[in-house]
């Protein structure tokens, strides 16, 4: 999927161009004679043979640059360059996905340079997302570069992209939803439009606003539990990941959301589904801050964002609910691997088991097991296929249900570690005449994943069928998925096989949470296959019990692993059935089928829904247990679960259903206070307008408790590093602070003469309180000086540059400041001569055809940074004569399409004034503009920074001495 186009598919990566591919390779099978269409099931047709004949030619005779190349975009090249005969393949269809412009989206995996990302642009590439770390970079590269991309020596392989999907169960088939789609403007226009109504809605007398309520609230005894323990999620932090959070803002307005949500900048990713889990979260857990960011931009994107969110935004509780299809069953690949750091360092990590079905219900696509080589071979170059059937017979063919076939994802994985696989398998989707319809028959020699995906026809078919061929090398365990789809007997004699354990990836890491779903409240709406029987409802309003069963959907476990994450192997020399290590997957079960305010969401299915409840239920229960250790959170969510389905743990629930007031039982919750100091205010002695050298000031320092509990044997310990400064007293007591009020007290610095102009006066503000937040520790910087009233201006003088399209690296202008010294006051401005809604006009500041797309950030020349603009402005074009300051009214986030062009004052979203603390602003300033969405263009012409110094005092104003201002305490309600 290429996320950053809402005409596309969002809940999946799977992209809408695979139904012209269908058309365009035809895939939809020829006439065929009825000699081909007699299929053993013990053996490949001649017609078969010939086409893997052909398939296999290439694989052997590939040079060195394109063993490096995915085979699905290799074969894919060939036929294009008339390498190979399209006869020779009639049903084939690569998967490739080649847009109409001659171009793929790839994962390109190495070592990640400025020089590699040089080449790729000159190359024709699209940069899409970047990792240093995972040394991945997602690109949009015409298909004729790629064989020239491989050959590098710092490019170790280049894949067809990585794609996933969101474990949202659709109430609608797929189908359905695809018809509805919208285009980028069309869902701009329909956000504003229901923003403007939520906002509106406040001032009516009678319009509810806020809040829908998640029916797994009540189902989870989360209601009464708040009630009881008088918990709410203060102090804690849950975090999410998913696609996007388009109507972040309309949850906010109406009441659904709390304001000031965490995004990490330039990862607000694109759809909706962030917000309905975000909407669920805040329902159980009310007084968690929360935090988010999307998991679409790449599968090592996700994985850096894992990490963003916990080691930048400091998450205490994160979860997901997105699957990549090369996650790995068999080793915890690099989206595990960051959940295994945060988790390492503290964090409590959920993410959905998934919705791929269980062999309980009969719902499952898939099987696992060791290689049976069923001794037939596959036409004259080498390799022979599995048997199915192992010692029940012999079956080559895996038969999948053709009323769950449409757009399906085949994975095939087998027990080599990663990157160091020298055992080559093949996967081949066959139709019933034996014509091969998608291949996957990628070069293992050591370097290598052991990993093949094809997909099926995005409109199905009838009697599919996978093969997988050993083309070389040992026997080893195999795993098989048809994610989404089914493995079932085919009408012509094929028996369908299938193993537990579909449950893969970040999911099943050791210290993650797999969560199941179990409906809350009315039955998932559809049938999943003709004539399955009635999918169950769940109890609300009653509680969840012994007797709730879980969506005939979810995926079950559990999870055989072979391989530490770095590739040691668990059980040296046994990676077969009986070697490894089995992981009791999935953990627990928590609601679905819930509602939601959200557009699209307004009765959420899936584990996608299931996962969040169960993250604020753990938010809960750190809330009324602050610093508890994560082992014993998991203690407790096991041991409290309610078992249902089999008796003691099963692969479809895991331990059972979690309900909050058994959990907060266990653990034990009382109401925490939290006392924090809020930003002090200063008052000068000698009755000036600023703190100077010399002044001695009175400081008035509020403290909040914004916590549950009550705070008593509050006291601030207030203290400077600025060297020379002094506070008196040095410590105050505030007293007892009731939930939800402040009380402030009054301290005196003194400030020395010797002072810099510029130079702040730093206070640490050490709130203590009876309780386990206890202490609390706030940083302020208070300025010393008075503001000159000249104002510099200091533009960017280069000519326009253009803004790469939906390009994570963005591009950098510099605005050269010089004469300052220290600032006083610092607002930043997007230019223009005339204003106007031309995309293309040369007169405004920033065109751009889309300023919704846009992240704008400021560096300071101390490497200090601030976020100017964040996606903000849906469809409307062009910045001119605006103008951002700290001290504005409305804030730049309020804006919408209508607004366009963009003019006036406004809040940025995050302070400038931090950018100039304790560094002189004098140097090369830095404005990054990147565009984070597709099909959008425009350019940086004209942007200034507007900046106030210091005003020097004369002799005259310095004062001699000033007596000492002594507040009063110990505490002045407010």
């Amino acid at each position: 999927m290429r996320p950053t186009r809402s005409n596309r598919r969002r809940r999946s990566i799977l992209t809408a161009s695979t139904a012209a591919l269908v058309a365009a390779l035809g895939l939809v099978s020829p006439p065929v004679s009825a000699a081909e269409t007699a299929q053993s099931p013990d053996a490949f047709s001649e017609n078969t043979v010939r086409q893997i004949e052909a398939l296999q030619s290439i694989k052997k005779n590939q040079t060195a640059e394109e063993s490096k190349v995915d085979s699905r975009l290799l074969v894919e090249h060939k036929l294009r360059a008339q390498r190979m005969s399209a006869s020779a393949v009639p049903a084939l269809g690569s998967g490739a996905n080649v847009s109409a412009a001659g171009t793929v989206l790839v994962d390109i995996r190495g070592q990640v340079s400025e020089e590699l990302l040089k080449s790729l642009r000159e190359s024709g590439a699209g940069i899409r997302a970047v990792s240093q770390r995972y040394g991945s970079v997602r690109a949009e590269v015409p298909l004729n570069a790629v064989t020239a991309i491989a050959g590098r020596a710092d490019v170790k392989r280049v894949e067809t992209a990585n794609e996933a999907f969101t474990a949202r169960q659709l109430a609608e088939p797929a189908t359905a939803v695809e018809e509805k789609r919208e285009s980028k403007e069309e869902k701009a226009a329909r956000i504003a439009d229901e923003l403007k109504k939520a906002i509106e809605a406040k001032g009516q007398v009678g319009v509810a606003a806020g809040p829908v309520n998640s029916e797994g609230d009540r189902a989870h005894n989360a209601d009464t539990a708040r009630q009881q323990f008088g918990v709410t999620g203060v102090g804690t932090k849950i975090c999410a990941l998913s696609d996007g959070i388009d109507s972040l803002a309309t949850s906010q307005a109406r009441g659904e959301l709390p304001p000031g949500v965490d995004v990490i900048p330039g990862q607000e990713g694109s759809g909706n589904e962030g917000t309905a889990m975000l909407e669920i979260i805040h329902d159980l857990a009310p007084n968690a801050s929360l935090g988010f960011a999307t998991a679409f931009n790449s599968d090592a994107s996700f994985a850096d964002n894992i990490r963003k969110l916990r080691f930048d935004a400091h998450c205490d509780v994160i979860v997901d609910d997105v699957l990549y299809f090369k996650e790995s069953p068999f080793q915890d690949w690099i989206i595990a691997q960051a959940v295994n750091d945060v988790t390492a360092n503290g964090a409590l990590y959920f993410s959905s088991a998934g919705n791929e079905g269980n062999v309980a219900d009969g719902t499952s696509g898939h099987w696992e097991g060791d290689f049976v080589d069923s001794g037939k071979g596959v036409g004259k170059f080498a390799g022979t296929a599995h048997n199915f059937a192992g010692a029940e017979g012999n079956q080559i063919f895996q038969p999948i249900s053709s009323a769950s076939s449409a757009g399906v994802p085949v994975t095939l994985f087998w027990s080599d570690p990663l990157g160091r696989s020298n055992n080559d398998y093949d996967l081949y989707l066959l139709n019933a005449a034996g014509n091969v319809v998608d291949l996957s028959q990628d070069v293992q020699t050591g370097t290598q994943d052991a990993y093949e995906r094809v997909d099926t026809p995005a409109a199905g078919g009838l009697g599919l069928r996978l093969a997988v061929v050993k083309f070389s090398g040992e026997g080893r365990y195999l795993s098989l998925s048809a994610l989404r789809g089914r493995f079932s007997d085919s009408p012509d004699g094929l028996k369908a096989y299938t193993k537990p354990g579909v449950t893969v990836g970040h999911s099943a890491a050791r210290d993650a949470f797999s969560v199941a779903a179990a409906p809350a409240a009315k039955a998932f709406p559809r049938a999943l296959e003709p004539n399955d029987p009635a999918n169950p409802a769940g109890p609300f309003p009653a509680a969840f019990g012994a007797t709730s069963k879980v969506e005939r959907f979810t995926s079950d476990g559990p999870r055989r692993v072979f391989y530490q994450a770095d590739g040691t192997p668990i059980t040296p020399g046994n990676v077969s059935g009986t070697g490894g290590e089995v992981r009791a997957k999935p953990d627990i079960t928590a609601a679905d089928g819930v509602s939601t305010s959200v557009t699209g969401f307004t009765t959420f299915y899936g584990t996608s829904a299931a996962a969040p409840h169960a993250a604020a239920i753990a938010g809960l229960v750190l809330s009324g247990n602050p610093g508890l250790p994560p082992a014993e959170v998991r203690e407790a969510l096991i041991n409290t679960a309610v078992d249902i389905l089999a008796p003691g743990r099963d692969n479809s629930s895991g331990a059972g259903v979690i309900l909050a007031d058994k959990v907060l039982a266990y653990t034990g919750a009382s109401p925490q206070p939290l006392v924090t100091a809020g930003q002090p205010t200063v008052t000068p002695a000698d009755g000036g307008p600023a703190l100077d050298p010399g002044d001695t000031a009175k400081v008035t320092l509020p403290v909040t408790n914004r916590g549950d509990g009550t705070a008593t044997s509050t006291s601030v310990v207030l203290s400077s590093p600025t060297p020379g400064v002094t506070v008196a007293p040095r410590s105050k007591s505030y007293g007892t602070i009731s939930p939800g009020q402040t009380g402030v007290n009054d301290f005196t610095i003194t400030v020395p003469p010797t002072q810099e102009l510029g130079v702040p006066v730093v206070l640490n503000a050490r709130v203590t309180f009876a309780g386990s937040y206890s202490p609390t520790t706030s940083t302020f910087s208070l300025p010393v000086g008075t503001p000159s009233p000249v104002t510099q201006n200091f533009a960017y003088a280069g000519a326009p540059v253009a803004i790469p399209d939906s390009d994570p690296t963005g591009v950098t202008v510099p605005i050269t400041v010089s004469g300052v010294g220290r600032a006083a006051k610092l607002t930043f401005s997007v230019d223009g001569a005339t204003c106007n809604t031309d995309q293309t006009s040369t007169t405004v500041g920033i065109n751009h055809s889309y300023v919704g797309d846009l992240v704008g950030t400021l560096t300071a020349p101390s490497g200090a940074k601030a976020t100017v603009f964040q996606r903000n402005g849906g469809s409307g074009n062009n910045l001119c004569q605006v103008v951002f300051a700290d001290n504005a009214a409305t804030p730049f986030s309020s804006v919408s399409a209508a607004n366009n062009p963009f003019t006036g004052t406004y809040r940025p979203a995050q302070p400038l004034g931090g950018l100039t603390v304790g560094a002189a602003a004098d140097g090369t300033w830095k404005f990054t503009a990147v565009d984070v969405a597709g099909g959008d263009t425009g350019s940086i012409r004209a942007i200034s920074l507007h900046i106030n110094g210091f005003a020097q005092p004369t002799a005259a104003e310095r004062p001699a001495s000033v007596g000492k201002s002594v507040g009063t305490g110990p505490v002045k309600p407010v």
